[in-house]
């Protein structure tokens, strides 16, 4: 019976041993699981104050690209109407320049 005892005590400080290192191997398990959710935390936190700043530039951006194509549009109607002038203006001066032209033709007037 004493021999039985002592094969029971061995089996129940390999019991007590394993359960001890089942406990250590949990411990430290927990202690991973705590530093990865803090992590995926601060990861998710990161993604949102960026999500946020994207939302903000790309608002901005279209902004800017709205106020180009606005300046796109009164730039070429502003051109269009300058090449109107200039070209009025040519036939004015060619118009002129004709009246002038027959001008000389005429007999000097004289003033008293």
């Amino acid at each position: 019976m004493t021999q039985q005892g002592a094969v029971l005590q061995g089996y129940n400080n390999e019991l007590v041993k394993c359960i001890e290192d089942l406990c250590m191997q949990k411990e430290e398990l927990n202690k991973q699981i705590h530093q990865a959710e803090e992590e995926k935390n601060k990861l998710q936190h990161e993604i949102q104050v960026l999500s946020e700043q994207l939302e903000c530039v790309c608002e901005n951006l279209a902004q800017k690209v709205a106020s180009r194509n606005e300046l796109d549009k009164i730039l070429a109607e502003t051109e269009a109407a300058y090449m109107k002038i200039l070209d009025s203006s040519r036939t004015l001066l060619n118009v002129l320049k004709k009246e002038v032209g027959s001008l000389k033709h005429l007999p000097d007037l004289k003033t008293n």
